[in-house]
């Protein structure tokens, strides 16, 4: 069975963390590859500004360049359009590959909120979850229906599995402001290829 972790978000801008988050769920979780699913909407945040999706899906690519063979761009969100969700995204995963093993990868910030994500008792009958440990963010089990801690993924869905800290408090919002605040300095975290292309198409201004 292939192990396949899914690591969602905006991506606005994608920096070190992300990254250092995926290389953790790579090393702890056995997994056979790894998908960064940038999204087309956020159903939880309010649009923050910035880039387009298309130019945030080039600034993930770029960001992805020389890292790890493993992992690559799914687009499925995006080509969607409209509010992401994550059932939707399973469910259409699922049909599209039966026979793989679906982990979501995310920070402990996200646990409080579980709850209230659409589905999401459907979320775990079709995939586990993989959570970092943030700062200030305890690994609190959630109150969903089927879903259980372990302590390793078997591949079987509905699993919370705790993984370590990554060490890097950075956050996108942070990063945007002082790409917007402080134009001619590059802030540490965002990676140089990122940068780079942030500069040449004249990105959060």
């Amino acid at each position: 069975m292939k192990r396949v972790g899914l690591l969602g978000g905006a991506f606005n801008p994608p920096h070190e963390g992300h990254l250092r988050l995926a290389r953790l769920a790579l090393d702890q979780l056995d997994l056979d590859e790894l998908r960064f699913v940038p999204t087309a909407l956020s159903p939880h945040k309010p649009d923050p500004g910035g880039p387009d999706v298309h130019s945030r899906l080039r600034l993930l690519t770029d960001a992805l360049e020389g890292f790890d063979g493993r992992c690559r761009v799914e687009t499925i969100e995006v080509e969607r359009g409209g509010a992401s969700y994550t059932v939707d995204t399973l469910e259409s995963l699922a049909g599209r590959e039966p026979g793989t093993a679906w982990i979501l990868i995310m920070g402990s910030d996200q646990l409080p909120g579980l709850p209230s994500w659409r589905r999401v008792q459907r979320i775990f009958e079709l995939a586990s979850a993989a959570v970092a440990l943030r700062p200030g963010a305890p690994f609190l089990l959630p109150q969903v229906t089927g879903v259980h801690a372990t302590s390793t993924w078997s591949g079987n869905p509905g699993e919370l599995v705790a993984l370590p800290t990554t060490g890097l408090d950075l956050a996108s919002a942070d990063l945007r402001e002082r790409l917007r605040a402080t134009p001619l300095e590059d802030p540490e975290g965002v990676p140089p290829q990122v940068l780079g292309t942030i500069r040449s198409e004249n990105l959060y201004r």
